[in-house]
């Protein structure tokens, strides 16, 4: 790992514990990688967009954490667009062994240590 990067971890609300997942394994003292999470925790009452969108133009990259609740999120689909709106590098990851939904336009790669280190690193 060269650096710790801003990612910003879009993801529907229904997998929100699957992002504290991620968030803690990058914690841990033998995680191949570190990042600030830039990611929503709480829904914004008014604005919502402009405040995402400003998060993810301070971030290196974005993670979505993909699932079958991404397809019907609006808020994980208007981030993921939004982050390709702002030319940030976009990598999904699977938020589950046994979900492989695709999502157009996204590519997306099974959870583990060296795919998200390796996105990480590369930005």
């Amino acid at each position: 790992m060269t650096s710790r990067k801003v990612i910003f971890v879009a993801f529907a609300m229904e997998d929100e514990r699957q992002r504290d997942f991620l968030k803690g394994q990058s914690l841990h003292a033998r995680a191949p990688f570190e990042f600030i999470d830039m990611s929503v925790k709480e829904a914004y009452e008014t604005d919502w967009k402009d405040k995402v969108r400003t998060r993810i133009r301070r971030s290196d990259g974005v993670i979505a954490l993909v699932s079958r609740n991404s397809l019907t999120s609006s808020g994980q689909k208007w981030e993921i667009q939004c982050a390709k709106d702002e030319q940030k590098n976009l990598l999904g990851i699977w938020a589950y062994a046994t979900d492989r939904t695709a999502l157009a336009g996204v590519q997306t790669l099974p959870w583990s240590d060296t795919n998200i280190a390796g996105f990480i690193d590369s930005l």
